[in-house]
């Protein structure tokens, strides 16, 4: 019976049982999508990432990433997870390299202490949505709402796209998120935050923030890379960072799920518009062993 190494982890955390939880897997260049598939099921992580070596001029590795349901092109926790460990097993150094993804080229910087930067994709950014209907959506009401003339609900994305509610910070642990959104609302991935403009610990700003995918096999996230960089797109476009320069600002997610994660990130503008953005955390090793390849389905 054949079996691929994998390996366990926290992301965006400083210790074991916080951020949110990662499969790594080794060896699964033969694995076809379904058995991918299955082995993702079986871990029943928000996401499983396969590390694979690169198929084209640049990259230093390139990952597949799924989540319960199927793959998707790229996320920001397997991308940071999967460049420190794959350094801690020696299949990379530390330092610059590329990451290939879904998403194209991703540059991704690990230190020797367990640390990586990931850059984004292209940012992106959509029209403004009503509040209402998305307050609803997540058990809310009017006298939650922190959103002003600039800073309203939309989406926004550097590869892989968001809807961003602002709320009141008292609010979040109230908020439940109706499972019918899809359908309602024609998008599932949804991040409430809350913002605050306080430099007391460097950053330009700091976020409060739960992040749902709204009829998933895993609903709420504990740490979102993916997300984290988006905010960044939707805080310029909002006038809550600056127009112009980089900025930094520092997220907390995971409190209400008792896996509280610190994502710190970058923004730069120019004109208003987000330009890049880059989210950056610490990983830790918890389990790793060795799982049987699952059969062929379908």
């Amino acid at each position: 019976m054949s079996t691929v190494a994998y390996e366990t982890v926290d992301v965006f955390t400083d210790r074991p049982f916080a951020g949110n939880q990662l499969a790594v897997v080794f060896g699964g260049e033969n694995l076809a999508t379904d058995q991918m598939q299955a082995l993702t099921r079986e871990f029943n992580f928000s996401e499983t990432v396969f590390l694979l070596p690169p198929t084209v001029p640049g990259a230093t590795y390139r990952v597949r990433i799924f989540t319960p349901e199927s793959e998707i092109p790229f996320a920001g926790h397997p991308s940071v997870g999967a460049a420190v460990t794959g350094m801690r097993h020696g299949l990379f150094p530390p330092g610059e390299l590329v990451q290939e993804c879904g998403a194209g080229l991703l540059p991704v910087t690990v230190t020797a202490a367990g640390t990586a930067t990931l850059t984004g994709a292209t940012p992106r950014l959509g029209d403004p949505l009503d509040p209402a209907p998305l307050l609803t959506a997540a058990g809310l009401t009017a006298a939650d709402y922190a959103g002003d003339q600039d800073a309203v609900p939309r989406m926004a994305g550097c590869g892989l796209d968001w809807v961003f509610l602002p709320v009141r910070r008292e609010a979040l642990p109230r908020v439940r998120i109706d499972p019918r959104l899809p359908d309602t609302q024609g998008f599932c991935d949804i991040a409430v935050v809350s913002w605050s403009p306080d430099s007391r610990n460097g950053f330009t700003g700091e976020a409060y923030a739960r992040v749902f995918t709204a009829g998933g096999a895993v609903p709420e996230d504990p740490a979102t890379g993916s997300a984290a960089l988006a905010l960044g797109v939707w805080l310029v476009a909002g006038g809550r960072l600056p127009a112009d320069g980089t900025s930094t600002y520092r997220i907390h997610q995971g409190i209400e799920m008792k896996r509280p994660s610190r994502l710190d990130c970058t923004v730069t503008a120019t004109a208003g518009a987000a330009t890049s953005a880059t989210v950056t955390g610490p990983v830790q090793p918890v389990a790793e062993g060795r799982i049987v390849v699952p059969p062929f389905i379908g």
